[in-house]
């Protein structure tokens, strides 16, 4: 049975105090529960008071994905600025001390703390999350195989947290390094079929590693309770165009990995330990670095791959009805990612407040 495609988009926000440009708690405002009163499920809370996060519905497409993320943002930014807040859009704050930071009073928020401790506590990211409707389990798992090898250039075209705790990192993702602390995080091994793969969350499961599938944090994975495959590696991109831009390409990722795989040609499996030498690149440099073409065995610019990338998925873009979208991730090569903005604002400025005022600027664009 061919697969639905359809979307899901999770974004995760930051709530910024307009006079310090520093991080704020929502919790003593109503932004939530106003937010839920609007939005309903599609408004939640995160690990620290400071975050909020959104998700729209299931899509049957990308104008659909488009139309409702667009609502969300809308909504979230007027309510914010309602309550005397701003929202932005970046996966680290460019200056906060999550030592400062305070965790939402919610049992399983606090039991994660308990188990992770400082790591737990340290993890003041903020992320982007792409679902795709994958009915069948035995196909997810065989997509994921393949998939994976395109995680380090979805990361580079994301990448948008070049700051942690008023120091430039050197990194344009450095959310990627923060977020590896946790356990189960990362590229995924290779999984022979959904069986090998439901018994090893069984075994985790079994000897209390975790309580439930959830706990998996891997860059992609299987969604334990959704029949969809979840892309978890990306930053959190400042304009909603690039976050639906990124959305189209792993939409049209998936389907072109069913199309090799529905005709029996499986696209060429790499190690876990390979990947991650791109996923390394692709967060140290982003777009100005180089991948390995593990084929040819050299490096390529990562701009030169996104583009024969872009072909790869060409011959069913259409079909999803996303050539338009899709078409932005040029726009986005050309002017560079969240991080090179960021670091661009900075340079010229030396003020890290402005890099705030900047991003949030570029979160309220096009609403």
């Amino acid at each position: 049975m061919r697969p639905s495609f359809t979307l899901g988009i999770e974004e995760e926000y930051q709530t910024i105090d307009p006079e310090t440009r520093d991080l704020r708690s929502h919790i003593e405002t109503e932004l939530l529960s106003e937010g839920k009163r609007i939005l309903k499920e599609r408004v939640k809370v995160e690990l620290h008071q400071s975050v909020v996060e959104v998700g729209t519905g299931v899509c049957k497409n990308i104008a659909e994905a488009r139309a409702d993320l667009l609502e969300l943002r809308q909504h979230m930014v007027r309510l914010a600025k309602d309550h005397g807040l701003r929202l932005a859009a970046s996966s680290t704050h460019p200056f906060a001390d999550w030592k400062t930071q305070e965790i939402y009073p919610d049992e399983r928020y606090m039991t994660i703390v308990e188990d992770m401790q400082q790591v737990a506590r340290a993890n003041l990211i903020f992320g982007l999350h792409v679902h795709v409707g994958i009915e069948d389990k035995e196909t997810a798992i065989h997509i994921m195989n393949a998939a994976r090898y395109f995680i380090p250039h979805i990361l580079a075209l994301s990448t948008n947290s070049p700051f942690w705790m008023s120091q430039e990192t050197g990194l344009k993702s450095y959310r990627c390094k923060v977020f590896d602390k946790f356990p189960r995080t990362n590229i995924p091994d290779y999984f022979g079929s959904y069986a090998e793969y439901e018994n090893f969350i069984k075994l985790l499961i079994q000897t209390n590693c975790i309580d439930n599938a959830k706990k998996i944090w891997w860059d992609i994975r299987p969604h334990p309770h959704f029949d969809t495959l979840e892309f978890r590696v990306m930053d959190l991109p400042m304009r909603l165009d690039e976050t639906i831009a990124i959305t189209a390409l792993i939409q049209a990722t998936v389907a072109k990995l069913y199309k090799l795989y529905s005709q029996n040609q499986g696209f060429r499996l790499y190690r876990r330990m390979l990947i991650m030498e791109n996923k390394w690149r692709a967060s140290r440099y982003g777009l100005d670095g180089k991948l390995i073409d593990f084929g040819k065995r050299i490096e390529v610019p990562v701009r030169e791959l996104l583009e024969e990338y872009l072909q790869l998925v060409d011959d069913v873009v259409d079909e999803l009805g996303s050539r338009k979208e899709i078409e932005y991730i040029r726009t986005m090569i050309a002017n560079g990612t969240g991080a090179d903005r960021q670091l661009r604002v900075f340079r010229e400025t030396g003020d890290l407040k402005k890099v705030v005022d900047y991003i949030i600027e570029e979160t309220e664009a096009g609403l």
